[in-house]
């Protein structure tokens, strides 16, 4: 069976115009041609949407620098990327602190440039929801008989044309999201480095602690072998100093390994290679805050700039102005105009225009926007659930924050004096002729002990506020 359907206003759509004459075959175009292209070319000036002369990529800028207090670049030259390069060399140049170790990575890490060029990708589809279809042309000539028929047809998407400004704020806000996404991203390989810069100076640390005490338990051994040859020193003792000699050494090369690993992870986490990597650290990690961390709008900050609540939100704006779109186009989906001329052998040219439409018989685009209100609600839930998440975890991170700071803080104002007025009593009886020199080298070895503990705690508690910083939109504020 077949529907007819016809518009009253609409002129013929495939008209046919024949003719016969004794001239020879010859083609007559209408007049209204001329204007018809210049129509066109308006048109085509006023759809071309251009790209910006950075890629899109200030609103990540000045977002990095707002929570890094470090400027991003991205090397889209030759003259940038040297820029980078000099830039980099004048860091490494200094010990590198936790500040130029990541204003490092931001410069140099190539994975970071990888990810700025998603900005391109979204750029282009920006542009290009911004500029006009391109127009259809169709040419179609018979002959038979002696007689010649052409037809000629302009045509343009007049549905994407009436579109055009909704399906730009919908890429505008896709584009949006993308840049959230790449700050997120920075952010994130920022918390990275300085992870890695904490655990490379702190395993260094222990190094240089470990060195320290194994030259004492290495001179004790030595000193017990030689009193037991005398006959002044019992092998069980002389076992034991050559004991905690090797158990040292073994501990030293544990440290040194660990040591040798964390400094790899902070090069890979700074893109440094080759001669790069003969970088130089501080000897020691930063001292502890005088104060307790409080930080009582910790998450109503996290609310205003942790980048995965923005990016939620832009989806949540994206998908709003996707299911605007889908609302308008559900019953005319496709919708072409076109201009057309005819001519044949010996008969005067015939112009009209042409519209066609795909007619709502069978879908009437219900499922399109039930789909698309369905992924609506999906992302306010799921903006709703990433802020209760984001909550849980801003918690979660400033009270092991506060427990880590505490514990270090017990560590430096009371462990560390006690440990040393032991060691000075220690001290006192060995000057008065009452403790051996091997109690003063396992004073020593307990002294060791309670140092690296020291370390431990002020690790975790940078690692900690790391973590925290993290939590709250990952900015050194």
């Amino acid at each position: 069976m077949t529907t007819a359907l016809s518009f009253p206003h609409v002129a013929s759509l495939a008209p046919s115009v024949t003719g016969h004459a004794a001239e020879p075959p010859r083609l007559r175009l209408h007049q209204r041609a001329p204007i018809l292209a210049a129509a066109i070319a308006t048109l085509a000036l006023s759809g071309c949407a251009t790209f910006s002369d950075d890629g899109g990529f200030k609103p990540v800028a000045d977002a990095t620098q707002q929570r890094l207090g470090k400027p991003a670049v991205w090397a889209r030259d030759d003259a940038t990327a040297q820029a980078l390069a000099k830039a980099r060399d004048d860091l490494l140049a200094s010990p590198l602190d936790i500040d130029a170790a990541v204003q490092l990575t931001l410069l140099n890490h190539r994975g970071l440039q990888a990810t700025y060029a998603e900005l391109g990708i979204a750029e282009a589809s920006l542009v290009q929801a911004g500029r006009l279809p391109n127009p259809r042309f169709s040419f179609q000539r018979v002959q038979g008989g002696g007689d010649i028929s052409i037809e000629r047809t302009w045509g343009i998407d007049f549905v994407r044309v009436l579109t055009m400004p909704l399906a730009s704020r919908v890429e505008a806000r896709r584009f949006a999201q993308v840049q959230a996404q790449v700050t997120q991203a920075v952010v994130e390989q920022a918390t990275l480095t300085r992870r890695a810069w904490i655990e490379a100076v702190a395993a260094q640390e222990r190094v240089q602690i470990l060195e320290q005490t194994g030259l004492a338990t290495q001179a004790a051994s030595e000193l017990a072998d030689g009193m037991a040859r005398a006959g002044n020193f019992s092998a069980m003792r002389r076992t034991q100093e050559n004991l905690v000699y090797a158990d040292t050494a073994a501990r030293l090369a544990r440290a040194r390994e660990q040591a040798n690993t964390a400094r790899e992870q902070l090069a890979r986490q700074m893109g440094l290679w080759g001669q790069q990597l003969h970088f130089t650290l501080p000897a020691r990690l930063p001292e502890l805050p005088r104060t307790r961390p409080a930080w009582p709008d910790a998450e109503a900050q996290a609310m205003r700039e942790r980048a995965d609540i923005r990016a939620a939100r832009a989806a949540l704006d994206a998908t709003a102005n996707d299911l605007g779109l889908t609302r308008v186009t559900r019953f005319v989906n496709v919708l072409d105009t076109a201009y057309r001329n005819n001519s044949a052998t010996g008969s005067p040219s015939e112009h009209g225009y042409e519209i066609s439409l795909e007619v709502p018989l069978f879908d009437w685009g219900s499922t399109r926007v039930a789909g698309a209100e369905a992924r609506y609600r999906q992302s306010v839930d799921r903006l709703a659930d990433t802020a209760v998440a984001a909550r849980a975890d801003v918690r979660t991170r400033r009270a092991q924050t506060v427990a880590a700071w505490d514990i270090a803080e017990h560590y430096r104002k009371t462990i560390l004096p006690m440990r040393q007025r032991v060691s000075d009593e220690w001290l006192l009886r060995y000057n008065g002729m009452l403790a051996s020199v091997f109690d003063l080298l396992t004073d020593a070895r307990e002294q060791r002990d309670t140092v690296l503990a020291y370390i431990d705690a002020t690790s975790d508690y940078w690692l900690a506020d790391t973590a925290f910083r993290e939590s709250v939109g990952g900015g050194d504020q």
